[in-house]
């Protein structure tokens, strides 16, 4: 992949920013990577801010063509990308999983999201820009999210975050590299294994509805299968569930 680094003092949002370098001159060289110090407008998933004070955090984007991963196997991307990051942060400590669909916790906080934007040519995935934004040495949170930490808050001290960056987008490619149709279980299966919550029965909430359960599976369009404690089974899409936590 192209060691291209487009390195930005503040901007609304490193996702944006780059579909906008794409809408504007056109194909952007796989592996492009758009970093900030500061957003002004982080995105997260379904339109959620993502806090980062400037220059403590890692906050980018990262360009890829996967047009290798049928489209309705675009969750693999997914797959793959937390099990980059979880696999460079538990050699720092290895209470690191993944929240489903992608979000990255230590123990029953929320250290990182990520942010994936894909478009279609015909039947192939062209673009995939993967929004990344990791706490790293930020010590205050000053939101209303109910559960932030950082690694630096983890480990005691802070942490280099150009070094850190590197690890991360090294971990990311060889991931997005091993990819192939015949590998796609073992992938399945370093999700399940990094999964938050992947043992036991927890408590989550379905609209109004207060349940235990535990996690069967993850289908591979993404849906989450619970099976609840009377035995019954229940599909969900993101955002129809929320963990109780």
């Amino acid at each position: 992949m192209s060691e291209t680094f487009i390195h930005l003092n503040e901007t609304h949002s490193t996702n944006s920013y780059l579909r906008e370098l794409i809408m504007r001159e056109r194909e952007q060289p796989e592996g492009t990577v758009v970093i900030t110090d500061y957003q002004t407008a982080g995105r997260g998933q379904k339109g959620n801010s993502w806090e980062s004070e400037r220059g403590k955090n890692l906050t980018f984007s990262i360009l890829l063509h996967p047009s290798h991963i049928p489209p309705g196997k675009q969750f693999i991307l997914s797959q793959l990308i937390s099990i980059a990051i979880v696999k460079v942060l538990k050699k720092y400590d290895r209470y690191f999983s993944i929240k489903w669909p992608n979000d990255i916790y230590w123990k029953e906080k929320k250290i990182a999201g990520i942010l994936i934007e894909v478009d279609l040519t015909g039947s192939f995935l062209s673009n995939a820009i993967i929004g990344i934004g990791i706490n790293i040495n930020q010590k205050y949170f000053k939101s209303d999210a109910p559960n932030p930490v950082s690694l630096a808050q983890i480990t005691g001290k802070e942490h280099d975050l150009p070094e850190l960056l590197e690890k991360i987008l090294d971990s990311i490619t060889d991931e997005y590299n091993t990819y192939s149709p015949d590998n796609e279980e073992k992938i399945k299966q370093k999700y399940m294994e990094f999964l938050f919550r992947n043992r036991g029965l927890h408590p989550y909430l379905s609209g109004k509805e207060f349940f235990n359960a535990s996690i069967e599976r993850i289908e591979p369009n993404g849906q989450l299968i619970l099976k609840k404690e009377n035995g019954s089974i229940h599909t969900f899409a993101f955002k129809e569930i929320s963990f109780v936590i």
